[in-house]
């Protein structure tokens, strides 16, 4: 008796390590710490390496639509410039800054136009900051590759964010 209890608590603690033990590595690094909505704590870092590594760590559907998000952004403008910066991935063009961002959020994830309120059309979501507009990406919303796409390009043209 005493010996099933024991093996049942065993059994109980593993499954809540498992779930309090990050899913996915970067690089074949130690394992990645996610951050609320499931936004990978990945080092800062210039190029398409640590983008690549923040994609590959992020949980469930989100990781398809940040790999089709990526994807979009670099076939959109070439020479396209990455980094990730504050846990996010950053797209810009080399002497121009950065446009575009995106973060996971518990139910969607959150791309950033950071001169969003010069596209046409507006994305649709509103930010605090006047010339910011972002696009929501729930799960079982398809991309409007078409429109995204056009302002991506559009973004791409205009001065971006210097940080």
């Amino acid at each position: 008796m005493a010996q099933a209890k024991k093996a049942a608590r065993k059994k109980i603690a593993k499954k809540k390590a498992a779930k309090k033990a990050p899913a996915r590595k970067a690089a074949g690094k130690k394992p990645v710490k996610l951050l609320a909505g499931g936004n990978p704590q990945i080092s800062k870092g210039e190029g398409n390496a640590p983008v690549q590594a923040y994609i590959a760590a992020i949980p469930d559907w989100k990781r398809g639509v940040a790999k089709r998000v990526d994807a979009l952004v670099t076939r959109a403008v070439p020479g396209i410039r990455k980094a990730v910066k504050w846990n996010s991935p950053f797209y810009g063009v080399e002497g121009k800054g950065w446009f575009l961002s995106f973060h996971c959020i518990t139910k969607y994830i959150k791309v950033a136009f950071f001169k969003g309120g010069s596209l046409k059309p507006l994305p649709p979501e509103a930010s605090t900051q006047k010339d910011v507009r972002y696009l929501h990406i729930h799960q079982d919303e398809p991309i409007d590759e078409a429109q995204f796409t056009k302002w991506v390009k559009q973004a791409a043209k205009l001065p971006g964010w210097m940080a």
